[in-house]
């Protein structure tokens, strides 16, 4: 993942957020220990510093578990508080500006259900 250091969204919520998506794709299964804040560190070139505020956001969100001395866990039902959040957010924040760019292309009901027959298809081909 490339950290964007002039995007809007803080380089912790950058790395929070990526750790979500590893988490949704099973990169990150419920219970399997997330990488050391050292390791992570490293691999974003970023400081230590940074990655507690990622973890603490995590940890604050149910998402990890932090096992003193042994590291932070992906919590068993983090997936669903992660979809939870992501639907959440779509319908606050992304599908509002969806729905201003169908109006201004002036999409109608066939282009829209072609969309979905085409997100639909490429869905069962990844299972």
């Amino acid at each position: 993942m490339n950290i964007n250091f002039k995007a809007s969204k803080g380089i912790f919520q950058q790395i929070a957020d990526n750790i979500c998506r590893q988490i949704l794709e099973g990169k990150l299964p419920p219970g399997e220990r997330i990488p050391s804040v050292r390791d992570l560190a490293e691999m974003y070139e970023v400081n230590r510093n940074t990655l507690l505020r990622t973890y603490a956001i995590l940890e604050n969100e149910g998402i990890a578990i932090n096992k003193r001395g042994i590291g932070y866990f992906v919590a068993d039902d983090a997936v669903e508080l992660i979809h939870a959040y992501e639907r959440k957010e779509f319908f606050a924040e992304d599908l509002p500006e969806f729905y201003q760019k169908v109006k201004l292309l002036k999409l109608t009901e066939n282009d829209l259900s072609d969309l979905l027959k085409l997100i639909k298809e490429n869905t069962h081909e990844k299972k």
